[in-house]
């Protein structure tokens, strides 16, 4: 890779205390090496790119290519550049791993599963889950948070999504949990879980082609249906592009919303006169102070930390770092939305913020097709919690919490939290 200065006051990355707190680290990186080389837990070398500006720029810079072929060091890197066992499951061809006209042809056949239309009549379906879950711990006055409701909401809802049958979609509830494990489970989880993940894929996908040929156009709402009756018409979608599209919603629709809700409950939690503020806008029906305090927590401390893989495919320049043909430009997203020069007071969290254009989904054509959804589940989660348990408080020392390890995602492995039990 290409030199660059070393600074011998540089912070460490990538360590347990980094994890509970990566936004000093950031910080000097924005000021000091905006564009910084430095090597991955996994042996992969890489530039980061820390400031708004360059990180806006670079998630939108055809340059940049998505497609882990592209990567100068591929067989060196065979494995470390995406999701743990996704190339050995033939998974790869989704829309994190491809580039136009590919990503095009693809998201245009998914992104009619999110249009405003489809995700308002999915609302009802969310607030049930919700009060489910809730009704599952409420009575006990405490409860896991992380396990027992930010992960298994959006689990549901995306197999309802996809159109997995509800009698398999605890099986998913269990290979979800080893993917989300990451370093916290056996050795080799996450590539069995998707291993397993893609079987159940296939046959779901055959039993559904089938059940749609005995049926009318009309039968079939759900997102693997539609993915079939699009290769069924003339789309070109093999069976492992259509696996592969399930399989990435499935995760990166899930595991986006877990951290949203879990990392924005835990921040209203540690800043009171926010947290009240909030509770008087679910209090008083405000949905627009509703919907602004969510994006508030997507920019504050957000689910994605850090871009999916993305490769030059051309010698560029980037906040004045040379960047050679097939090196990897990690974009934090973190960082970005922590920068001054594009935020006032952006280490303050401030439910009321106006102007707030942050990147917690990304930008560009790789903006994240699932962010209406998310968007609908948090802000459900986090009304239904308020309003139900407004006495609802930390369990334990905040010190105590320990965040999941990993590179791209960020989220709590547990939030404990209780109530008296007569808040319900």
């Amino acid at each position: 890779m290409s030199e660059q200065p070393r600074n011998s006051s540089a912070p460490t990355l990538f360590t347990w205390e980094f994890a509970s707190d990566p936004y000093p680290a950031y910080a000097w990186l924005r000021e000091h090496a905006p564009v910084h080389r430095t090597t991955l837990p996994s042996g992969v070398d890489a530039w980061l790119v820390t400031r708004y500006a360059d990180a806006r720029k670079a998630l939108a810079d055809p340059r940049l290519s998505k497609n882990p072929q592209r990567h100068s060091a591929a067989a060196h890197a065979k494995g470390k550049v995406g999701i743990p066992g996704e190339r050995r499951a033939e998974l790869m061809t989704h829309l994190l791993n491809i580039d136009p006209p590919d990503h095009t042809r693809l998201r245009r056949l998914v992104s009619k599963a999110f249009t405003p239309r489809r995700v308002a009549a999915f609302a009802p379906r969310v607030r049930t889950l919700t009060d489910q879950l809730i009704d599952a711990f409420e009575e006990r006055g405490e409860a896991d948070l992380i396990h027992e409701f930010a992960f298994p909401l959006p689990i549901y809802a995306i197999c309802d999504l996809l159109g997995v049958p509800r009698e398999d979609q605890d099986d998913f509830r269990d290979w979800a949990g080893a993917m989300i494990r990451h370093g916290g489970g056996p050795r080799g989880g996450v590539a069995r879980a998707v291993k397993r993940i893609r079987a159940y894929l296939g046959e779901l996908i055959h039993r559904k082609r089938l059940e749609l040929a005995g049926r009318g156009e009309e039968d079939g709402e759900d997102l693997i249906s539609g993915l079939i009756r699009a290769s069924d018409h003339g789309e070109h979608l093999t069976e492992n592009e259509a696996a592969a599209m399930a399989f990435i919603l499935l995760f990166a629709g899930f595991e986006t919303t877990v951290n949203l809700i879990g990392n924005g409950v835990y921040a209203l939690l540690r800043h009171p006169e926010q947290r009240a503020l909030m509770q008087r806008a679910v209090e008083e029906g405000d949905e627009r102070l509703l919907a602004a305090g969510v994006e508030e927590l997507l920019r504050y401390d957000g689910p994605v930390e850090i871009a999916t893989w993305r490769f030059a495919i051309e010698p560029l320049t980037l906040a004045g770092q040379h960047i050679a043909e097939g090196e990897p430009v990690l974009v934090v997203l973190a960082a970005a939305d922590r920068d001054p020069e594009r935020f006032a007071e952006p280490d303050v969290l401030d439910l009321a913020r106006r102007d707030n254009q942050h990147l917690g989904y990304g930008h560009g054509i790789h903006y994240c097709l699932g962010a209406p959804l998310a968007r609908l589940e948090a802000q459900t989660a986090i009304a239904t919690l308020l309003r139900r348990l407004p006495g609802l408080r930390l369990a334990l020392d905040p010190d105590d919490l320990r965040w999941r390890g990993g590179l791209i995602m960020r989220g709590l492995r547990t939030l404990p939290v209780t109530w008296d039990s007569a808040d319900g």
